[in-house]
């Protein structure tokens, strides 16, 4: 079950990483280059991206730290 609330979760989320802040939103409409605007968005989601996997490596060592104490005894 929890696999297929995640599956869903992940296949919601694209419409809300596309979004942007106000001011950057503002100043790309006002370009006629849309590529500019695409960029800006990628960027967005790369760094908000980068905690949660790092946090995600994170927590698999614990786990795996854990799970291998519980094995040994």
């Amino acid at each position: 079950m929890k696999k297929l609330t995640l599956i869903i979760v992940l296949f919601l989320m694209p419409n809300a990483i596309a979004a942007q802040c106000a001011m950057c939103r503002a100043q790309l409409e006002s370009m006629d280059d849309n590529s500019l605007a695409e960029s800006v968005n990628d960027g967005i989601v790369y760094l908000m991206a980068v905690p949660y996997v790092l946090i995600g490596v994170i927590a698999f060592f614990i786990y795996r730290s854990y799970s291998s104490k519980k094995s040994k005894k």
